[in-house]
């Protein structure tokens, strides 16, 4: 799906502010101003390009989380268009950053900050038996690659302003502005290898994120967007571990997993007879006039009916309740723990890292907002074959005990990815993946597709497997998954 029908699903008066940021890229030559100033007592650095309407106010090294001696970090915002405030963390690699690879993160929600990627997961500190203080995390993702960390859409986690994105395809213009003014900030990543990873709703975002990437990458090769006005981002590897792809494969995989899984069943026959034909009659044929239609009316009134399957689930196992992210748990928020909410909730962290508004942990109103405009409903999976048909290593993995986006439907989606080596793909069979000799799940790859099913990992894959974790990372850019 190409410019013109991303564009065509944005609500009006995002519209008009996208149509602008395009006239601005393709009739402007970018002059950007540096300069310092100060507010509420924080000193910016600041980058500004007023034809453009953009610019970058960060922070740096606030002394928060990343504290190894030599390595940098910038938090701040992206301002852009009218009252429009995209907030970032970026982390440089602690190891060779002036030459590995520059790494965007995204949750997904639609509302969830990516501070809870960056504090439950994998970023540069974590928090430790129950201490109120972050420490050092030695499995970071910036062991490896210089890490972004973006709140998006506006309102989500210290992101604010008027909003403007109620859909994934409007979002993934203001993400590709931003590291347009990324790129200006620091060029000296003009032309470094560029992944995406996400979580979560993240595998409706980054998908869709990526295909714009390499629509705007095509126009600039075209003429459409000179070299002047737009910089191309050399997009090669995408990694999205516990996603939603394909909501009819989705929610027909809670049937399944719920019944057949390692740790616990959550569903008897009886059960999984009565939800298999309240999805064949309520969920599925509300999908399906989704995806024939892509009407908004379409998409939004299949999503009540579709998540109505998750409360005939719990309900069933209200006696003995299970976390949806994990199952072996009882409850949501005991692992991994969520301290790190309260800490962002500190008006001296605030400042240190550039904050200007209270920290929201899940935004209700952008949820509301996104899943208004029937985005939860539409599929991501179609934009994969574009990204592996130009050569983008993609990687889909899960932990096995996730429920939400559990790995029966993420291997169910990586398999139903229609593409040249779609057939060899499904046909071939889960192999063993050992990390330092310890096999910690099953993956197949054919060409630059993969799938793995990791073992003992909930939703946050890199809080449980964190080694296996930063080792998908280092072999997506590197080739190969190849077992240590």
């Amino acid at each position: 799906m190409r410019t013109s029908s991303l564009l065509a699903r944005a609500a009006a008066g995002c519209l008009a502010t996208v149509m602008l940021l395009q006239t601005v890229r393709a009739a402007a030559t970018p002059l950007y101003k540096r300069y310092v100033t100060e507010r509420d007592q924080v000193t910016y650095h600041v980058v500004e390009n007023e034809a453009r309407g953009a610019k970058l106010e960060f922070v740096h090294n606030s002394g928060i989380c990343e504290t190894t001696p030599g390595v940098n970090s910038y938090s701040g915002y992206l301002s852009v268009g009218e009252n429009m405030n995209m907030f970032f963390w970026f982390f440089e690699a602690r190891h060779n950053a002036d030459q590995a690879p520059l790494v965007a993160w995204f949750n997904g929600g639609p509302g969830a900050s990516s501070m809870q990627g960056l504090f439950k997961s994998h970023g540069p500190c974590q928090f430790y038996n129950g201490d109120q203080e972050p420490s050092l995390n030695p499995h970071s993702y910036n062991e490896f690659a210089n890490i972004i960390y973006i709140d998006q859409p506006i309102g989500t986690g210290f992101s604010y302003g008027s909003g403007c994105c109620n859909s994934t395809e409007t979002a993934a213009v203001y993400v590709w502005e931003f590291l347009q003014v990324f790129y200006a900030t620091f060029s000296e990543f003009t032309g470094r290898e560029f992944g995406i990873f996400a979580q979560s709703y993240g595998g409706r975002y980054a998908p869709v994120f990526a295909d714009y990437i390499l629509t705007q990458n095509a126009a600039i090769t075209q003429g459409a967007l000179s070299t002047a006005a737009a910089t191309p981002i050399n997009l090669v590897a995408l990694g999205l571990n516990d996603g939603i792809f394909d909501p009819a494969i989705w929610y027909r995989s809670w049937i399944d997993y719920s019944a057949v899984n390692r740790y616990r069943p959550l569903a008897n026959a009886s059960l999984v007879s009565e939800l298999t034909a309240y999805y064949d009659t309520e969920c599925k044929p509300r999908l399906d006039a989704c995806y024939a239609t892509g009407f908004v009316a379409d998409c939004a009134g299949a999503m009540n009916p579709c998540q109505a399957i998750s409360t005939k689930v719990t309900t069933a196992n209200a006696v003995e309740p299970f976390s949806r992210n994990d199952i072996r748990q009882a409850v949501d928020g005991i692992f991994p723990p969520e301290t790190y909410a309260a800490y962002l909730y500190r008006e001296d962290v605030q400042r240190a890292i550039g904050a200007r508004k209270n920290y929201t942990l899940r935004a209700i109103d952008v949820l509301l907002n996104v899943t208004g405009s029937g985005d939860f409903s539409r599929r991501s999976s179609t934009y994969i074959p574009g990204l592996l048909d130009a050569g983008v290593k993609v990687i889909i993995y899960t932990g096995d005990a996730d429920w939400t986006c559990n790995w029966i439907s993420n291997k169910r989606e990586a398999e139903s990815i229609v593409w040249p080596g779609q057939a060899e793909f499904t046909a071939k069979e889960l192999a063993p993946y050992t990390v330092d000799g310890v096999e910690k799940g099953l993956i197949k790859t054919v060409e630059n597709l993969s799938y793995m099913k990791v073992y003992e990992s909930g939703h946050d894959l890199a809080y449980f497997q964190p080694e296996l974790a930063l080792q998908v990372m280092r072999q997506l850019f590197g080739g190969s998954f190849v077992s240590t």
